[in-house]
């Protein structure tokens, strides 16, 4: 009968550890205080994970495990690597499809030429990682990354300082993933972490600087050039918006004024927010058909319109080839 003592570890989700203490209360794989730098471990993992060895919480610091293979063939779920720690370990040209690897560390790991496809990485920490010529296609990161969730709290608690730091991570972060995913030709997936990117340096700006608002304003305008569907929002705003400036300070039709009149029936002022809709559309896009045509304060208004609607048409196309291109 073997009386030897188990592992105290236990992940967070319940799964407890079956292997041999070595003697610090924990077995070789959970032992954080172990140095395993440099050990070639990679067939020894592979026998481990392969005979139903807890992967859950491995403390595999530094670890050379060139050329691991963890791949369920013929499964759906590919192993769970959850909670574990591979800060700065060699995984280079590692085998991991589909494996999930949620809060856990990579930071600075070494996976060149690595197979990451359909891998969960949620909650963990990214940074630093190496991902030359690595298969990054169907990753799922979660919502946000780990640092941006962590910068979100420091906001909550003022401090910006830190705040500012785990922006900046995350900015690293995504530019990692934005210059791997155009290496692999994935180009719609490197526009979503450029975004991404360039969402983290907005949050570093200062409140009410002059850089936040202008970031804000392209944001909003056409996502930093990967939303175009954000440009056709404004632009529909910006019409109407317009019109109902001229229906309240009226336009010239037919040698007429035509405006809001709390006088006339519901119906009239229908027709009269029909017709400034209508103008708007034309000045926005320049067609200008003159039937109808600005007076007062409306003609800066329809100046200012035409000016912007040149500029998002012109802006609409150039987003539109960039994202359709790819």
């Amino acid at each position: 009968m073997n009386n030897k003592p188990l592992c105290q570890y236990e992940s967070p989700d319940g799964h407890k550890c079956q292997e041999i203490d070595m003697g610090s209360g924990y077995c070789f794989w959970h032992d954080s205080k172990f140095d395993k730098s440099g050990l070639e471990l990679t067939q020894k993992l592979e026998r481990y994970a392969k005979r139903g060895g807890l992967l859950q919480g491995l403390e595999l610091k530094r670890a050379n495990l060139e050329g691991l293979n963890l791949v369920k063939f013929g499964n759906h779920e590919g192993y769970d690597l959850s909670y574990s720690n591979f800060y700065r370990a060699n995984l280079q040209g590692a085998h991991l499809f589909n494996s999930t690897i949620k809060n856990a560390s990579l930071m600075k790991a070494d996976l060149r030429d690595a197979n990451l496809h359909c891998c969960k990485l949620e909650n963990t920490n990214l940074l630093g990682m190496k991902l030359d010529k690595t298969r990054i296609d169907n990753l799922y990161l979660g919502g946000k990354l780990l640092q941006e969730k962590q910068a979100s709290e420091a906001l909550k608690e003022q401090d910006l300082d830190e705040a500012n730091d785990l922006f900046l991570q995350s900015e690293e972060i995504y530019r990692l993933l934005r210059k791997g995913a155009e290496q692999q030709g994935l180009f719609e997936m490197a526009g979503k972490y450029t975004y991404s990117e360039l969402r983290m340096r907005h949050a570093q700006y200062p409140k009410l600087s002059k850089r936040r608002l202008v970031s804000s304003f392209v944001d909003m305008l056409c996502g930093y050039g990967e939303k175009p569907e954000n440009v056709i929002r404004f632009s529909l705003g910006m019409i109407v918006a317009c019109a109902i400036c001229y229906f309240i300070f009226g336009i010239n039709y037919n040698d007429g004024l035509i405006q809001f009149s709390s006088q006339a029936s519901w119906s009239d002022n229908l027709s009269t927010l029909l017709n400034c809709i209508y103008f708007s559309v034309v000045t926005f896009t320049t067609l200008g058909y003159g039937d109808i045509t600005p007076t007062g304060i409306t003609r800066l208004i329809a100046t200012v319109e035409a000016f912007t609607g040149s500029f998002s048409l012109a802006l609409f196309v150039v987003v539109f080839v960039k994202r359709m291109t790819r």
